[in-house]
């Protein structure tokens, strides 16, 4: 059974997906629990369509609320179906409100659970997302992770049953999405942009949006880089939200804000920007997978290997640091060589196979 309801985690169980359907004729099938935490259409249905994800056996429609009534409602659901469908294993991804209920439902009723994404650590706990990662990966049987320096965080906290170094199971995406990108979304051509020809920007992180400082450094610095080169701003129902409390929209004239976009579009504007300027964590990773130079728009990334290597930069809401970033950024080698920290692609292979294995023992 999986549990998903955020749009990274369509992303990362679309791969998954895939091989479990491949092998449905054998011995395995899929129950996927939709939680409904991104209600959106641009951000969720349109998501199963693009990547080939099966319908959700059931969709729970739990959304907008606060973090403690959004969790409490998801473990009641998500108990609820894991006691009616009697799965062998419940598999959650990454970070999210939805993330915590799966594993938590499941590992009350003694189903185990196994978690992708696995060992990620910001060592910031302030972020809702690190509380999620560190539950979860307490509660997993099995610990999927992406990276060697995953591997050594769990080490560090005394975990190391159950933990494989898998790969990166949005690297698996990427390669089967870039060229169907590339190829196919009509984006580019209708906002009338170039390659290499404009910055592409996203902000959605609680510790952003409800921090008003933060806020206005982040739309001044954007709207200075747009002096220079065109900011497309896909914008979260959150942000636009925070964006309009604080009387900010009115001075965001000089982006080309736009509703937000499919997974397909959005790998189509990361493949094509001479920039990306994000909080999000699978931005992050997919600008470093496309060769394009990011600024990260907080303090820590639980991804350090794309800082390490240079292609990433932490800027923080600053606007003289995130303008500082973006001077080097913009002339840091686009497409030049970068070292393989994720995987070889075939994460969601090595998934199903230790599920396989580890139910058989």
């Amino acid at each position: 059974m999986t549990v998903l309801g955020a749009r990274p985690q369509f992303i990362k169980a679309a791969t998954v997906s895939r091989v479990i359907r491949d092998a449905a004729s054998v011995d395995v099938s899929e129950v996927i629990v939709h939680t409904g935490q991104h209600y959106d259409e641009a951000m969720s249905r349109i998501f199963f369509e693009e990547l080939d994800i099966p319908s959700p056996h059931y969709n729970l429609g739990i959304s907008g609320l606060s973090h403690g009534a959004m969790t409490g409602r998801m473990l009641e659901a998500v108990e609820t179906v894991v006691q009616r469908e009697k799965p062998d294993w419940v598999l959650v991804y990454g970070d999210t409100n939805s993330t915590l209920a799966g594993a938590l439902a499941a590992a009350k009723l003694r189903v185990p659970v196994a978690h992708v994404e696995a060992g990620l650590r910001s060592f910031n706990m302030r972020m809702p997302e690190e509380i999620n990662r560190i539950v979860a990966d307490r509660l997993s049987t099995i610990l999927f992770c992406p990276t060697d320096v995953a591997v050594a965080n769990l080490a560090r906290e005394g975990l190391t049953a159950g933990v494989q170094n898998v790969g990166d199971v949005m690297y698996d995406a990427v390669l089967y999405c870039g060229a169907k990108a590339r190829n196919t979304s009509r984006i580019l051509r209708d906002l009338r942009l170039t390659e290499s020809g404009f910055a592409l920007a996203t902000c959605h992180r609680q510790e952003n949006t409800e921090d008003p400082a933060r806020m206005v450094g982040i739309v001044g610095a954007l709207a200075t880089i747009a002096d220079e080169l065109p900011v497309v701003f896909p914008v979260h129902p959150r942000t636009r939200k925070r964006l309009s409390e604080l009387g900010l929209d009115a001075g965001l004239s000089r982006l080309r804000m736009v509703e937000p976009v499919s997974y397909l579009e959005m790998i189509a504007l990361e493949q094509g920007a001479r920039v990306v300027i994000t909080d999000s964590g699978g931005v992050q990773k997919e600008a470093f997978f496309f060769g394009v130079p990011c600024i990260t728009l907080r303090e820590e990334t639980e991804w350090v290997e794309t800082v390490n290597s240079g292609w990433n930069r932490l800027s923080g809401a600053a606007p003289v640091q995130i303008l500082a970033a973006y001077e080097v950024q913009k002339e840091f080698g686009r497409h030049a060589g970068r070292p393989n920290f994720f995987g070889d692609g075939r994460a969601a292979e090595r998934i199903l196979s230790a599920l396989r294995r580890n139910r058989a023992e």
